[in-house]
């Protein structure tokens, strides 16, 4: 199964919009959503194109194509107009090659790992910074941290993007669909 990765899209409908246009365009099986979908918080700008109420229009008909976690952003209320679960704080993803603990990065995140194997794969958003990283854990485990980004308001310099997983490899892509970067689950660098 191809599973498209995105993170932080903070209620603009701009820029939603585009992520489904690469939802579409990539064909994936399922979208996993690391949190902060609706609301663009007190620390961020309104991000280009904010309309949580179009958001919520675009996502609803897809709820069975959608797996979520919370972000720090995000709330009972949200849920109460959103038709997919996202107020579990992380969940575990089993894929070829890969075991994943996802959760948005405001709790969990490589400065405060959570209960991992050695191999496993840290997958938060929260920081809008693409990232691909080796972390050590104070237990001596080697694991790998990564970040897709932000849909909405990149930082650092990064891109609006998300990240596609297929066939043991994450790839990093622009909204345009234009890849930037990839790391494959059975090479450990």
């Amino acid at each position: 199964m191809k599973l498209m990765i995105a993170s932080d899209i903070h209620g603009s409908a701009l820029y939603c919009a585009q992520m489904k246009e690469a939802y579409k365009r990539e064909g994936a099986g399922r979208l996993l959503l690391l949190g902060d979908i609706l609301y663009h918080g007190p620390r961020n700008d309104l991000p280009d194109g904010y309309a949580p109420k179009k958001v919520i229009a675009m996502l609803n008909p897809m709820k069975n194509e959608i797996l979520c976690v919370r972000g720090n952003c995000d709330t009972e209320v949200d849920q109460m107009v959103l038709d997919f679960p996202i107020l579990a704080d992380y969940c575990y993803v089993e894929l070829e090659g890969a075991s994943i603990f996802a959760a948005h990065g405001h709790v969990f995140h490589p400065g405060h790992l959570p209960p991992l194997k050695d191999g496993d794969i840290l997958l938060n958003g929260h920081t809008h910074i693409p990232a691909c990283e080796e972390i050590r854990g104070e237990d001596g485990g080697t694991y790998r941290y990564l970040n897709p980004g932000s849909v909405s308001i990149p930082k650092e310099g990064s891109a609006r993007g998300y990240m596609i997983w297929e066939n043991g490899t994450f790839i990093w892509k622009n909204l345009e669909g234009e890849e930037y970067m990839r790391w494959k689950t059975d090479s450990r660098s």
